[in-house]
């Protein structure tokens, strides 16, 4: 069994599961049976937040996680989240207007089967709504019972700032790994200040920095990675160099080179807890092993070396799934 960490006031295992894989983005599906078993072995484990939202599907995730915890609902630590929407063209958008807010929780809770959300995230921050609205529908939702807690995910340090003022961030769900730092400057300083709980989404870098990927040819034909930049030739190359780095490094210590990075994750602070995805229990258990490791100041160094802060190259994403973070 993992240990726990806190999210502000919330006690969670020490790491999470991110449920998005199970049914969209990575190519071809597994069958829920398998998704379902892995939801269940994580909970053996100690894994207690999953992670879902109601875009992830779109919502056929959130139905099958309440499949999986129906019957052990106590168990869990369960996270959705509200406000993306998608425009023409495959481009990314946002909805935070209190309207939406309200209706978006009671549709997530009758497809998770539940009658309250541990932790409801404000996936993206709509530009054309002040997030002082957003958060005062979602502080209702807590005085109704209807939510335990609230996270926001991409945000930046001075609209963090804002919710928080309204009512208490637990969690900030941004991406962090070593192949994405960019919260370390300014974000990260700010949640600690205010006592906000971290929660790196993508802490394997979609699954890079296992070094289980070495071309795009790899990929279905369906997977969202062959859109990324950092996966198109000519930044490729550069990135499997540092994933070969790594590599070296975690052999030396004898575990996998996508277990070194969650560790360098974990390693961050007892107020992180990562939600690396998967939908097979194999890769799910190799995770959370990850936890038992511990790094030396030698290797923390000898990993910065290997994988130094802005080293990867390539965007994060294509300009037309352009986040509306930071607003």
């Amino acid at each position: 069994m993992i240990g726990t960490r806190k999210l502000g006031e919330l006690t969670v295992g020490a790491e999470g599961l991110g449920c998005m894989g199970m049914s969209q983005a990575y190519g071809v599906r597994d069958s829920d049976e398998e998704s379902i078993a892995t939801i269940h072995r994580a909970l053996e484990l100690g894994v207690t937040m999953l992670d879902t939202a109601n875009v992830y599907g779109p919502e056929t995730n959130e139905r099958l996680v309440g499949r999986a915890i129906a019957d052990r609902r106590d168990r869990v630590v369960l996270a959705t989240k509200f406000g993306i929407v998608w425009g023409a063209g495959g481009s990314m958008g946002a909805r935070g207007d209190a309207a939406y807010v309200k209706q978006s929780c009671d549709e997530s809770l009758a497809r998770l089967g539940v009658d309250y959300i541990d932790l409801y995230y404000q996936h993206r921050v709509d530009p054309n709504v002040p997030v002082e609205e957003t958060w005062g529908a979602l502080s209702e939702l807590v005085q109704a019972g209807k939510v335990r807690y609230l996270g926001i995910s991409e945000a930046s340090a001075e609209t963090i700032r804002r919710a928080h003022a309204v009512h208490p961030v637990t969690a900030l769900q941004s991406e962090w790994s070593l192949w994405t730092r960019d919260i370390e400057a300014e974000i990260l300083p700010t949640a600690r200040e205010l006592g906000i709980g971290i929660v790196p989404f993508s802490p394997l870098g979609r699954g890079f920095l296992t070094g289980s990927i070495t071309s795009t040819d790899q990929l279905p034909a369906d997977d969202m990675r062959r859109r990324l930049p950092r996966f198109a030739d000519g930044n490729l190359d550069s990135n499997l160099a540092i994933v070969a780095a790594l590599g070296e490094l975690a052999e030396e210590k004898g575990v996998a080179a996508g277990q070194l990075a969650l560790a360098w994750v974990l390693s961050r602070g007892d107020d992180v807890v990562p939600i690396p995805g998967t939908k097979r229990r194999t890769y799910l258990e190799q995770n959370v092993a990850a936890v038992d490791i511990t790094l030396s100041a030698e290797d923390l160094a000898r990993i910065e070396a290997a994988a130094p802060a802005n080293a990867i190259a390539g965007a994060r994403y294509p300009e037309e799934l352009a986040r509306a973070a930071g607003k």
